[in-house]
């Protein structure tokens, strides 16, 4: 018999054996622990690293630090991003525009945690409307996340909110642009009847007033008959008795006009902004005859946009100059059953007009061109309407602008002052735009090594990081008020949006 044999045998007789053992075990425990690390460092430096949102830049989409609050008139839930310096802020409700008192804000909430994806860059070209991971040229030492606008060779120009790229509009992909749609009135956030009470009793004054809504916002035009309180607030039903058509107009309280402002960002932040005029309803209907239609009316550089479904699948966009209306497209799809719920949405968004029911979506196309692209006009009001007839219900009313990006005191990019990007050369927007130190905004040279220098406004290929793709971490519960935030907010995780290969 061998040696081995024997210790394997009678472990006892061979004790120097038996600690040879146990040290090649500990050995080999640590050989596989360092083999480990080594992979885990080799994973973050080239293929996966954790992130967190350090700022607000690109609120609403992505988080920085914030407090998050629930409406102390209408309930509506809303990431309101810490002071400057510090602190507490003062802010507004993105729905019913209520003044939030600093004195209010409770705790606040650690920056989203994401998920970059660091090698991909290294083997396909970043799309279009990608959320990027960058070093700040300014510091290189700092990493920024920002939307990717620009890629290198393009001209890049700012016109009425909108992204042109060699004088043709850039639209962003539907999941990009549902994701970037912003609230600016939703049916379902209605005044507590406390809040009413106190307000009709004792209106508060001074700089921490909460600012109401005196009135609801949609209005029946003269002649029409829809019927808003049946129900409750938040239903509007119609029974008509023909195929007249019945309009309600949206009527913005003073300084929630359709302007570009940010729940997220501190009130005086949202001072002066511009009116947006991409515009976006959405309603869930419920036809009770055969005599039933919705539909919209949206306003965009002086003409009347309206689009409509009718109870037999008919779907249908027109437009209005003066008090001509002209058929522009359509489409028959399947009829809608009665008492059934159908999705609508109807928008005009990037030079395209849309509608939407259920799976059946029709576009018409307002043309790409600079050229087309007409004077803005501060003065003209933005027009919201919702059409109906027959007898049906709508619930889930909601009016929503789109991101506007500002070119207003911008150093490149803005309107009738194109930016032209060189070979390896990257442009980014934040989408939180009055409140993004972005390229649109740099005003230094950009450090590289050995005294190198690159253009402003520019990210150079060699300081691209990753793609954003993966939200793990956000707006976690906290099990007990003296415990920090731990439970996972499932409904906050998820995939980030961004641009699909040939996005335009």
């Amino acid at each position: 018999m061998m040696d081995e044999e024997r210790a394997i045998l009678f472990p006892e007789a061979y004790p120097h054996r038996r600690r040879s053992q146990t040290l090649e075990g500990l050995v080999n425990t640590l050989e596989w622990m360092l083999i480990a690390l080594i992979l885990a460092f080799v994973f973050r430096a080239f293929v996966m690293e954790a992130f967190r949102i350090p700022t607000g830049s690109m609120a609403e989409t992505l988080r920085g630090q914030h407090f998050h609050l629930r409406c102390l008139n209408c309930g509506y839930p809303f990431d309101l991003g810490p002071r400057g310096e510090g602190g507490w802020p003062a802010g507004n409700c993105p729905n019913c525009d209520t003044e939030v008192p600093a004195e209010s804000v409770v705790t606040i909430s650690n920056g989203d945690r994401i998920l970059v994806a660091k090698c991909l860059y290294q083997f396909i070209e970043p799309n279009r409307w990608d959320v990027v991971v960058f070093k700040n040229p300014l510091n290189p030492q700092e990493n920024y996340i920002k939307r990717l606008i620009g890629r290198p060779g393009e001209q890049v120009e700012i016109v009425d909110g909108d992204i042109y790229i060699d004088g043709r509009i850039a639209r962003k992909p539907p999941k990009v642009q549902e994701e970037l749609w912003m609230p600016v009135y939703e049916n379902d956030y209605q005044p507590s009847e406390g809040a009413l009470r106190r307000e009709t009793a004792d209106r508060p004054r001074g700089r921490n007033a909460m600012r109401r809504r005196q009135r609801a916002p949609f209005e029946n035009l003269e002649g029409s008959q829809w019927n808003l309180a049946a129900e409750g607030p938040t239903v509007f039903s119609l029974a008509g008795q023909d195929e007249t058509i019945h309009v309600l107009q949206y009527n913005p309280p003073s300084g929630k006009d359709f302007r570009t402002v940010y729940g997220y960002n501190e009130a005086y932040l949202n001072q002066g902004m511009p009116r947006c005029s991409d515009l976006m309803v959405r309603a869930t209907a419920f036809f009770h005859d055969s005599k039933s239609m919705i539909g919209a009316e949206l306003k965009k550089e002086g003409i009347i946009y309206r689009g409509f479904v009718r109870r037999d699948g008919t779907m249908e966009i027109g437009r209005m100059e003066g008090s001509e209306y002209q058929m522009i497209d359509d489409y028959q799809s399947a009829a809608i059953r009665e008492g059934w719920p159908v999705s609508f949405e109807f928008s005009v968004v990037d030079r395209e007009v849309i509608l939407t029911v259920g799976r059946h979506r029709l576009r018409y196309d307002l043309g790409r061109g600079r050229e087309l692209a007409g004077k803005v006009n501060p003065d003209e009001q933005s027009l919201v309407r919702i059409l109906g007839s027959g007898t049906m219900t709508l619930r889930h009313i909601g009016v929503f602008r789109d991101l506007y990006y500002i070119d207003d005191h911008v150093m490149r990019a803005g309107e009738g002052n194109p930016f032209t990007l060189g070979a390896d050369e990257y442009f980014v927007c934040g989408d939180n735009s009055p409140n993004s130190l972005d390229a649109r905004l740099w005003a230094v040279e950009g450090q590289g090594n050995n005294g190198h220098k690159y253009r402003m406004g520019v990210v150079p290929r060699d300081y691209m990081m990753g793609k954003a793709f993966f939200v793990y971490w956000s707006n976690a519960f906290r099990p007990a008020a003296n415990l920090p935030p731990m439970i996972p907010n499932l409904s906050e995780i998820g995939f980030i949006v961004g641009g699909t290969p040939g996005s335009n």
